[in-house]
């Protein structure tokens, strides 16, 4: 059952290809991995190491990398080193077009590396300055300005032929737990949440955002029952068919303790895909990765993942992939990479 495979993303070691990542990818049927500091030494090296991937997998795999600015970048120099999303928000008039460059810029300097989905940008509102885990990262603390800054950052990302990814649904901006670390829990209204943490996920929706992400968070008044990213109310019900959203949907990672404390990596990863997600998200440890896809084939085999929800995830996949990964003609030169246009740019958005 490699195609269950697909409806997974996975973490990897090192910096180049081994015997130990081709026999897995031949095993597991992967679709996708997801970049960290431990994979990059140079960006040749990178360009390389992801072509070594691709080349070893039997299906092209969507690679990503969270590429955000500020505190959370997984590339460093010679990639243009940007400030936290939250100047945008201090930009004025400018933050509209800067948020379109920027996402330009950071998917120019990630093309050319062979990576072709960025888990950007954050559309959670920080309306909680005493978040511990989204905080600067929030382009804004108004609604209306986040979807205004995500809707153009996603724009000018994917206009360079790399996907964004606006996360994290339904809204983390206001919770005051990592999920990291423990699983966050949001009392707000449904009528709170229309009128402000899906603001900025309508409109990027209505942008044509290829991806969206959900959070391991529990809000009693959307789900009473179950976290966000096991959630078929909140993934399917509203995600999907209030919000209108129709490309793919990954779990935040799996691993996180916000879901690993309320049910087996086995029961997440079959939970979510039944929830309505595309792909699941394990971004370290290789029995835990095992695990997960163990789950997901036993609940396909059992008949327990409505077989509807499967098949419509393969064919978000494989349109996701036809658009985004299977792209003819050669990547941008790697001299894009941290050029001094984009240094100009950095520097502008870092002042405001």
């Amino acid at each position: 059952m490699t195609t269950v495979g697909q409806l997974m993303m996975v973490g990897v070691e090192g910096t180049k290809v081994t015997s130990e990542h081709k026999l897995f990818f031949k095993e597991t049927g992967i679709g996708g991995i997801i970049l960290f500091g431990r994979n990059y030494r140079t960006p040749q090296q990178l360009r390389d190491f992801i072509k070594g991937m691709q080349d070893a997998s039997e299906t092209p795999l969507i690679v990503a990398v969270d590429q955000e600015g500020g505190r959370v970048a997984r590339l460093t120099e010679p990639f243009t080193k940007l400030p936290p999303m939250a100047a945008l928000g201090r930009a004025g008039e400018r933050g509209i077009e800067l948020a379109r460059e920027i996402g330009a810029l950071l998917g120019r300097e990630l093309a050319a590396a062979g990576i072709n989905l960025d888990f950007a940008p954050v559309l959670d509102v920080a309306t909680n300055p005493f978040n511990p885990v989204i905080g600067d990262r929030a382009m804004a603390g108004n609604a209306a300005e986040v979807a205004a800054f995500g809707s153009e950052f996603i724009n000018g990302m994917q206009s360079e032929g790399v996907a964004a990814c606006g996360k994290h649904f339904p809204g983390h901006g206001d919770t005051d737990v990592d999920s990291h670390l423990g699983l966050p829990l949001l009392p707000h209204t449904r009528r709170r949440f229309e009128e402000c943490e899906f603001i900025p996920f309508r409109a990027a929706a209505q942008a044509g955002v290829a991806t969206m992400m959900t959070a391991h968070m529990l809000v009693p008044n959307l789900d009473a029952d179950a976290p966000a990213s096991i959630s078929r109310r909140i993934t399917t019900g509203m995600l999907r068919r209030e919000l209108g959203f129709n490309g793919l949907v990954f779990t935040d990672d799996l691993i996180m303790q916000g879901i690993a404390n309320c049910c087996t990596m086995q029961e997440a990863a079959w939970r979510s895909v039944d929830a309505g997600a595309d792909v699941v998200l394990v971004c370290h440890n290789r029995e835990k990765q095992r695990e997960a896809l163990e789950g997901l084939r036993r609940a396909v085999g059992e008949g327990r993942i409505g077989m509807s929800f499967m098949s419509d995830a393969l064919a978000r996949i494989a349109a996701f992939k036809e658009r985004f990964v299977m792209h003819e003609g050669e990547p941008p030169p790697l001299g894009v990479i941290g050029c001094k246009a984009h240094q100009k740019l950095a520097e502008e958005l870092r002042q405001a």
